[in-house]
């Protein structure tokens, strides 16, 4: 199983950052270490002052897929989630200063929470679903797919031309605008429309 995660898909997270809007989407990945236990608590590493939440929609592949065409994505999940992507931001301000790669800032162990799924027949579209995220019961992250930059058929052809996707990899899309540091004793909870997709402790 492996994690692959776009960035720079909301323009308006691009303008919070001061980044670049790209001309085709920003890939990086997360091993499998990276996810946090389910019901474990997120501890902030030792080497980092400054960790960000990010909240993606997350997609689960369901087939093998290589080459995929963009028509025939729709084939290859089943099922929409949400997570969050933790970033050691100062770390990655560090690495991005010096051109080099990202994962020491957004790879290391337990950075990725995955959520529960929902079926995406549930959904009328999934080009216009909300999502967000709370800290200690205030809604800090807010986001409609429809405001993706590439959306997730696209993303999965995207992807595949580069990498095998496998039945049980995680996608993860992009997170709005609002990202911010996380501190000791907040409680993050997750929402896709008014369902919650998971809550966690930050120690």
């Amino acid at each position: 199983m492996k994690i692959i995660c776009i960035g720079r898909n909301y323009t308006d997270h691009i303008s919070e950052l001061n980044n670049e809007r790209p001309s085709e989407p920003v890939i990086f990945l997360k091993p499998d270490t990276a996810v946090l236990p389910k019901k474990n608590p997120f501890y902030i590493p030792e080497f980092s002052n400054d960790v960000h939440h990010e909240v993606e929609i997350l997609v689960k592949i369901c087939k093998v897929g290589r080459y995929i065409n963009e028509k025939f994505a729709h084939k290859y999940y089943e099922e929409i989630g949400l997570g969050i992507d933790f970033t050691a931001r100062d770390l990655q301000n560090e690495l991005k200063s010096k051109g080099l790669p990202w994962e020491k800032a957004k790879a290391f162990d337990h950075s990725a929470i995955i959520g529960s799924f929902l079926p995406k027949k549930s959904f009328e579209s999934l080009e216009n679903v909300n999502f967000e995220l709370r800290s200690n019961g205030t809604v800090v992250q807010a986001g409609n797919t429809s405001l993706m930059l590439w959306k997730i058929d696209e993303i999965i052809a995207y992807i595949s031309r580069f990498f095998t996707l496998k039945k049980g990899d995680i996608i993860f899309t992009g997170t709005p605008k609002g990202v911010a540091a996380v501190k000791d004793g907040d409680v993050l909870e997750g929402y896709i429309e008014n369902n919650q997709m998971f809550k966690i402790q930050v120690k």
